[in-house]
């Protein structure tokens, strides 16, 4: 595969994780960085530099790529990966694109078009109707929120992470928190289409990471859960889900695959799902919500259990997709989980943190991965998005699984700039966690006053934590320590049981 030379259009640690896979396989590497990312850990990646003017700019890019000789161009996740303008210009300047083709992103990259193609193939989606301000009448507004229900959600109909979505009770609030999320969806993503859908009281957020070879083939890699999210904004993820029925499993399966084959979609995706989790504690059912048209920020967990390097399929994919195979999926092996590690201050509602990074300690070991886009002596601004690490165990089973998590953030240190370890140490030892047994609203409720200092209810959490089994099995001895002694060293690396007190 010497004869090509693969650029990732992206930056921090996707890009890391990117060239890493390409030097293993032999490929030539060209990374890009504007100015003010001079110092960003990804350039000491690749083989070659270059400075583009933007991440986002389509043209720059390019340009760099027809001059540096590229052939090949991985969009990362964010940026322009699931932009398909872009991909249509990079297939056109002759340049392998490593991800689905533009048709296919269009289909499925757009929420309102995939729950459309769902419905067509009988896969069941949470109920929901198109929202349109310009030209739509108060009374055709109502209608359509009444026959969704109330309360209900509103989505933006590009891009993710929570922007342009807002939860509406009734209708009195219906039209302001529409314009709203309106506003801030054309701002995020440059479309402010929106569309209502029923809001869940108790879901899970379960999704199925699939890989098509574009020629209406695909298979399955099992599914994730994701349902720790704050603020629509994942934190935690694993896989398999625990506690998912088999025929809930076998049908997320089903409808994924219907989508693969139906589309020939090409590469590797990711599939969501709710389900709704009724009082009883059972699932009785699952709805299809999009599809992200790209690799996913929590891929290792797939890698993980599967043993499928899922950036060597894709630039495996885009070198031969005539003679290209699609993997054998083995069976699952063991449990994985991932965090994500952000420069963010979980005290001062999470804003982003700055600074100049003096000092970084991540634990290695079986069954110990770290991802990261950030290294001693580089400076953390707002300027880009806040993550800077993902740590993922793996271990073989659930439980050792979590208590590995605990052991990971227990170790892992960052100095220099704020981040949100306490809080994923403080997650880490929940019993809730523990146990598995959350919902997309469990963050929001639970920790939404999180406060790394000690406090009444850190100390209950603690010594609940201290009379649980997972506690007496992990054979802790340290002491619980006093809150003077909490108080002073919260912020250097000394944890008890996983959360920094």
């Amino acid at each position: 595969m010497n004869q090509h030379k693969l650029m990732v259009a992206n930056r921090s640690e996707i890009a890391c994780r990117v060239f890493q896979a390409a030097f293993e396989m032999g490929i030539p590497t060209l990374a890009i960085f504007v100015k003010g990312d001079e110092d960003a850990r990804h350039l000491t990646f690749a083989d070659e530099i270059a400075e583009v003017k933007s991440y986002l700019d389509v043209d720059s890019i390019l340009q760099v790529a027809k001059e540096r000789g590229v052939t090949l161009i991985h969009p990362g996740y964010g940026f322009l990966s699931e932009r398909s303008h872009f991909a249509s210009a990079v297939i056109e300047a002759g340049i392998g694109f490593l991800g689905p083709l533009p048709e296919t992103m269009e289909a499925l990259g757009g929420k309102i078009a995939a729950k459309e193609i769902a419905e067509k193939l009988s896969i069941p989606t949470v109920p929901w109707a198109r929202l349109d301000l310009a030209k739509s009448s108060d009374a055709e507004l109502k209608a359509a929120a009444e026959r969704v229900g109330f309360p209900l959600l509103i989505k933006a109909h590009a891009g993710g992470g929570g922007k342009g979505m807002r939860r509406v009770e009734g209708f009195s609030e219906l039209k302001a928190q529409a314009e709203s999320a309106a506003r801030e969806a054309l701002s995020a993503f440059g479309d402010g289409t929106l569309f209502f859908e029923r809001y869940l009281q108790n879901p899970r957020h379960i999704e199925v990471q699939v890989f098509g070879d574009g020629k209406g083939n695909g298979v399955h890699l099992y599914e994730r859960e994701c349902s720790l999210q704050r603020r629509h904004q994942k934190v935690w993820e694993e896989a398999p889900a625990p506690h998912l029925p088999e025929s809930i499993r076998r049908g997320l399966f089903e409808s994924a695959l219907k989508l693969v084959e139906h589309t020939r979609y090409r590469s590797a995706g990711t599939i969501e799902f709710l389900v709704e989790v009724l009082p009883d504690g059972s699932i009785k059912e699952f709805f299809f919500i999009e599809m992200n048209t790209r690799l996913q920020v929590e891929h290792p967990v797939t890698e993980a259990i599967t043993g499928i390097d899922l950036v060597h399929e894709q630039i495996k994919l885009g070198t031969s997709f005539d003679s290209f195979r699609l993997p054998e999926v083995p069976a699952p092996r063991g449990h994985a989980i991932e965090v994500r590690v952000c420069s963010e201050d979980p005290s001062q509602d999470f804003i982003p943190c700055t600074g100049l990074i003096d000092h970084l300690i991540f634990p290695s070991g079986p069954g110990i991965r770290v991802d990261r886009g950030i290294e001693v002596g580089q400076k953390v601004g707002t300027q880009f998005d806040s993550l800077c690490a993902k740590l993922i165990v793996h271990a073989g089973s659930r439980e050792l699984a979590v208590r590995k998590m605990q052991y990971v953030l227990r170790e892992t240190v960052i100095s220099g700039v704020g981040s949100n370890l306490a809080y994923l140490s403080a997650i880490s030892i929940n019993p809730s966690v523990v146990e598995g047994k959350v919902s997309t609203l469990f963050l929001d409720r639970k920790f939404k006053d999180f406060h790394p200092d000690v406090t009444p209810e850190s100390i209950a959490m603690f010594e609940e934590f201290e009379r649980s089994d997972a506690f007496r099995d992990s054979g802790a001895s340290r002491p619980a320590p006093s809150e003077s002694h909490a108080r002073k060293t919260w912020n250097s690396a000394d944890l008890w049981g996983g959360m920094k007190l």
